[in-house]
């Protein structure tokens, strides 16, 4: 087994967009495994890499962009999810968490082979994360139960393609290795 992070995608936010009345709930069942993820791969000195989308706000920074997301609509949703002093932030602004971003170099100095995606959305960032993870020749694993969607039947639908398509290994949180 090579090195692996964990890339926590988009989980840095305000809910104040138009999907987010349907995102919430998800959002809401899944950071308990998430969060548990994440303190997990911090004990084990495992890299957690925020990938965070921009919101347009091209002078922002990660600290600008934690601060409105606790200032938001659900800062429940966003506290038990903070980077720590030892979190990398790397911000984006389209889907994919390796679209026109330092992600791929970083990755690599820190000589990982294998990402762990965990975030929002199953059916949209972290789908083509995994695919663009794929065609990288990284290994993935998906926690089924630490990524959130929109639509429940083309999150399913996007959980069988990266298992089927991309070779992802899905599972649950609780189960994943480092």
């Amino acid at each position: 087994m090579g090195k692996r992070a964990v890339v926590v995608i988009d989980m840095i936010n305000s809910y104040d967009h138009p999907d987010a009345d349907l995102l919430v709930p998800s959002v809401t069942r899944t950071v308990h495994a998430m969060a548990e993820l994440i303190r997990r791969a911090r004990e084990q000195k495992v890299p957690v890499i925020y990938v965070n989308d921009n919101f347009g706000e091209w002078r922002s920074h990660h600290g600008e962009i934690v601060d409105q997301a606790l200032a938001g609509a659900h800062p429940e949703l966003v506290e038990p999810l903070l980077p720590d002093d030892a979190s990398l932030f790397v911000v984006k602004a389209r889907h994919s968490v390796f679209y026109e971003t330092p992600l791929p170099y970083l990755l690599d100095q820190l000589g990982v082979d294998h990402v762990i995606l965990c975030g929002q959305v199953t059916e949209q960032c972290v789908l083509y994360s995994a695919l663009d993870a794929h065609i990288r020749y990284l290994g993935v694993t998906v926690p089924e139960d630490a990524v959130a969607h929109i639509h429940p039947d083309l999150a399913d639908a996007a959980l069988t393609m990266m298992r089927r398509n991309m070779g992802a290994d899905i599972r649950t949180a609780d189960t994943v290795e480092f």
